[in-house]
């Protein structure tokens, strides 16, 4: 069942819930509903127009239920609200609605909001945001590059009570950047707190006064740490590097081959094999996962059908399958080069259930394959830790193209070439996933060129 929930009152929440409108009263009016968690239909269908009616009677409600006198204010039948329930059972109004218990520390706050939040994020992003990074750092911990793993920094808020809180920017270790976010999703932890009346404080403690000001220097430049080290990009902890989803920098036209044919060129058979993908994720923009989850019978080449199909998403990690991100089916046109490509990889033997995009051993290639051929591998030898820079890292340093970029900028790519070569934008919005705003906010820069109109 899939469920979209918007915040409306404090209090009660405006679900759809397949395709209609519903209310779902905070935890704290449990005892006014027989002990049990309300929800309350409105008989709306999930339209802009009725989001806006369900906002409207959610606050009526609450106006009712959290007056003085809400006993003899609150309507249990809904009657009073518009609504014509199919039951209008007689309800007792004599438990009263409880005070909130003694004030809880941001960790058991964090926990609760976690619950809440997981229905609502796909699995990968809860785990490796929600779940890892920003937990991590509530804890106080951080990524020791040497023992690859957590340890503690001194600067957890996770024990102490939301009353007792201190400055909480100063109370966290982490970049400007990962602050902001994780500042976000505390504050939306603690207004989550305030509609389960599970904190006494009526001021959010973790709205950020005049924001922070983010780190603008070039990320992927090395820096020398307090030791005096040179810290070369690469050994920023992965999941700091996870959150650069943002960075929507693109390579040019002339550099994309550039990598691509250095990728197919390799001295290194395992790098080799990593081209074909390296290639299709340039030519569809396509996230890694649902290149990683494609099967032949998602490509449909010939004259009725020319169109590839990503309805799935693998991820190497967590080792499982699941839908796309945004959860819909896309249908993605194939166009010549993209055609040659798959006409070139695809096995004269190749069964529909196969997976188009295989390593050695016939499983699905993984981000972290990827991200090794791409940036970076390591290995240890006699207790010494060799590292060997990856294809577009040595292309990087050569000057063969202008700078460093992820993985993840094939999709850049392949949405700005896209967009800046004048491809109708519902059409490529579509095919890759996000909206016309998106590619227009995003992808499509302001033409130096172009002149003011003198009028």
């Amino acid at each position: 069942m899939y469920t979209k929930t918007q915040a409306a009152a404090e209090t009660i929440k405006v679900q759809s819930d397949n395709g209609t409108l519903r209310l779902q009263f905070s935890t704290k009016y449990n005892p006014i509903f027989g002990g049990k968690r309300k929800h309350q239909g409105l008989g709306l269908k999930d339209t802009p127009e009725n989001w806006q009616k369900a906002i409207a009677i959610a606050y009526r409600i609450e106006g009712d239920l959290q007056h003085p006198d809400w006993q003899q204010l609150f309507d249990p039948t809904f009657a009073k609200y518009g609504l014509k329930t199919k039951y209008a059972a007689e309800l007792k109004l004599a438990a009263p609605i409880p005070e909130p218990e003694p004030e809880i520390t941001v960790g058991a706050m964090w926990e609760d909001y976690l619950i809440w939040k997981q229905p609502q994020l796909e699995p990968t992003t809860y785990h490796f945001h929600y779940l890892t990074t920003f937990t991590n750092v509530i804890k106080g911990m951080v990524w020791d590059k040497n023992s690859r793993e957590f340890t503690l920094n001194g600067y957890s808020i996770w024990d102490i009570k939301l009353s007792e809180l201190p400055c909480f920017i100063s109370s966290l270790k982490a970049s400007d950047r990962l602050k902001s976010r994780v500042s976000s999703a505390l504050s939306e932890a603690f207004k989550l707190a305030q509609s389960l009346g599970k904190t006494k404080l009526s001021a959010n403690p973790f709205i950020i006064v005049g924001g922070i000001t983010e780190n603008k220097t070039d990320k992927y430049k090395s820096t020398i740490n307090a030791d005096g080290e040179t810290q070369e990009w690469w050994n920023t902890s992965n999941h700091e590097l996870s959150l650069e989803d943002t960075d929507t920098r693109a390579f040019t036209k002339e550099e994309r081959d550039i990598i691509i044919k250095a990728f197919y060129e390799s001295d290194k058979a395992a790098t080799r094999q990593v081209a074909p993908l390296v290639e299709f994720l340039f030519l569809t923009g396509c996230r890694s996962g649902e290149a990683f989850a494609l099967r032949w019978q998602d490509v449909f080449i010939g004259r009725e059908k020319n169109y590839a199909r990503f309805s799935k998403s693998y991820n190497g990690r967590l080792k499982n399958t699941q839908v796309t991100k945004t959860g819909e089916i896309r249908l993605f046109k194939i166009y010549p080069k993209l055609n040659d490509l798959l006409l070139r990889i695809k096995p004269e033997n190749a069964k529909p259930t196969d997976l188009v995009f295989v390593n050695s051993g016939g499983t699905s290639q993984t981000s972290g394959l990827l991200y090794e051929k791409w940036v970076n591998s390591t290995t240890t030898k006699k207790g010494i830790k060799y590292t060997y820079p990856g294809v577009v890292t040595q292309l990087a340093e050569s000057g063969a193209i202008s700078c460093y970029l992820s993985p993840y900028h094939t999709r850049h790519t392949f949405i700005t070439l896209q967009a800046q070569s004048g491809t109708d934008l519902l059409l490529l919005a579509t095919a890759c996933g996000n909206s016309v705003e998106v590619i227009q906010r995003h992808y499509l820069g302001i033409d130096t060129n172009v002149e003011i109109t003198d009028i």
